[in-house]
């Protein structure tokens, strides 16, 4: 693995070509799979699951493993005996040793969100004579959330813009594709369209194409990541049905070029979306804060669609998402319905059938608890973390920030001698969960409420200061998370890498 690491870095255009042949050839791939490569695979996949044994199934030796029904129901104390020692064993979250993961946090809001949960936990949306609450809150909660994205519109342009509740941005991003796909079908007469997003844009996209049918068309990021709005004008042909751009992207935290790239769409007659699943509930308040904010939201005549994570920065409970769009019209196309079914007349605005009411509840109460004053408070206490971290980061030596952006803190290796995946395993030794990156070798912090405690980030500064310490000099194959990063990162034969997350998401499920 080192020795393709060296080639890598010695010679990328290289690599990325023989990347390219391959996807064009993939019997070639099939042959270093099942030949030159399969011992390499085997032994990278042995030491994956070894590592995974001890991350993942933590609780085999310490707690029963229950892989049939227990021949008698358990009472309630020991459930809740059994519960709650996985929850104590898993806080690592309350002292900011994530990244993301939990936005809010503290004990008085997760009791609220419980507490809303607790009394629409029976609701199931899907039978709204039920329940006509369900219908109040998501309507409402969908409006709220679609005013922080309709400056300078029209009453009458307000009132067109709608949505739906999803189970998260993922979600939200596959019901953007399948609106425009479905209206591109109707409207065009295109069969199979195609998409064009950054090399930077969320994976929910690739997603979204591979369930959906849809052909991904990926575009080169400048020195900055952000989109490069010359390649999407070249990548645009009869079959496009929509363009993409982050706000901000996850890697790195830019923000897309959405004003230009929104007019082009525009200009060609097709559907623009802007993925705010990461920055929605951050960027309207920042705005208003005074930072400088590029527009990015129906603000611009070009955006037919947005997502904005309420599960985020939003501070709902995991998992919901706002898919929001520019007409109604546009909307119907993300919409099921069956006419002809022995069950029934059936129809459905989102991929579930039922939803958990609960969710709905609990993301109303947030939002309403905190309001627009303490959305802005918040914000404000997270730009303001941040800004110390990135200042703490640019003074540690062999460590580069890349970009500049608000709250996602992107750094990575500007030594020779130091393995940035090193530095990686290394904090999660301590304790730390953190965000691994390739393309280029890194690693990001998404500042959240977590982060804003009182010694977090003097001690988040000392713990990687120590870390980069240690890990000056230490061969890149040795330690636990950093070879399979290594490997993933210089590996031109990108089904290797597959068939290890693949056995991953095995090990996930094995009891």
């Amino acid at each position: 693995m080192d020795f393709l690491h060296e080639l890598r870095r010695s010679f990328p255009e290289l690599f990325d070509h023989l990347e390219e042949i391959l996807r064009h050839f993939p019997f070639v791939e099939k042959w270093f799979l099942q030949g030159p490569l399969r011992p390499l695979l085997e032994e990278e996949s042995k030491n994956l699951l070894s590592h995974l044994k001890e991350k993942l199934k933590p609780y085999q030796n310490t707690l029963p493993v229950f892989a049939s029904l227990p021949p008698k129901g358990l009472a309630r104390e020991e459930i809740w005996k059994l519960l709650s020692q996985m929850q104590q064993t898993e806080m690592g979250w309350q002292k900011g040793l994530a990244s993301g993961a939990v936005y809010h946090g503290s004990p008085e809001h997760i009791a609220l969100l419980n507490e809303a949960y607790s009394l629409f936990s029976q609701v199931n949306p899907l039978h709204f004579d039920l329940w006509p609450s369900a219908s109040k809150m998501e309507s409402e909660i969908i409006s709220m959330a679609a005013h922080l994205f309709t400056e300078n519109l029209s009453p009458e342009e307000k009132e067109e813009i709608c949505g739906s509740i999803t189970s998260g941005g993922t979600e939200s991003i596959i019901l953007a594709m399948k609106a425009y796909r479905d209206q591109a079908r109707e409207e065009r007469g295109i069969k199979q369209g195609e998409i064009i997003i950054p090399q930077t844009a969320h994976v929910a996209f690739e997603k979204a194409a591979h369930y959906l049918g849809l052909v991904v068309r990926k575009v080169g990021v400048d020195d900055n990541y952000r989109a490069r709005v010359d390649e999407v004008k070249k990548a645009i042909q009869h079959s496009t049905i929509c363009l993409v751009g982050s706000a901000p992207a996850f890697p790195h935290g830019s923000i897309d070029p959405i004003e230009e790239l929104s007019e082009l769409a525009f200009r060609h007659g097709i559907g623009f979306h802007t993925d705010a699943c990461l920055g929605g509930f951050i960027l309207p308040f920042a705005k208003k804060l005074g930072y400088e904010i590029p527009a990015f939201d129906f603000s611009l005549r070009g955006v037919t669609s947005l997502s904005a994570d309420t599960h985020k920065y939003g501070y709902a409970a995991k998992g919901t998402s706002i898919i929001l769009y520019r007409t109604k019209k546009l909307r119907q196309y993300q919409y099921f319905t069956a006419t002809d079914w022995p069950g029934g007349l059936y129809f459905s605005p989102t991929m579930a059938g039922s939803r958990p009411g609960g969710l709905l509840a609990a993301c109303y109460a947030a939002m309403l608890s905190l309001g627009y004053e303490g959305y802005l408070a918040n914000t404000q206490k997270i730009l303001h973390t941040a800004q110390k971290i990135r200042d703490g980061i640019a003074q540690i030596p062999h460590l580069k920030l890349i970009g500049n952006p608000l709250f996602i803190i992107t750094f990575t290796s500007n030594s020779p001698h130091l393995d940035i995946y090193q530095v990686l395993d290394n904090m999660s030794q301590r304790g730390y969960s953190l965000n691994g990156l390739q393309r280029p070798r890194a690693i990001h912090l998404a500042v959240t409420l977590r982060h804003c405690e009182a010694d977090f980030v003097e001690r988040f500064l000392h713990d990687l200061t120590e870390a980069v310490r240690q890990c000056y000099g230490k061969p890149a194959s040795e330690g636990t998370l950093a070879p399979v990063y290594g490997l993933a990162e210089s590996l031109p034969i990108r089904g290797a890498i597959h068939q290890l997350l693949k056995t991953l998401l095995d090990a996930y499920y094995s009891t």
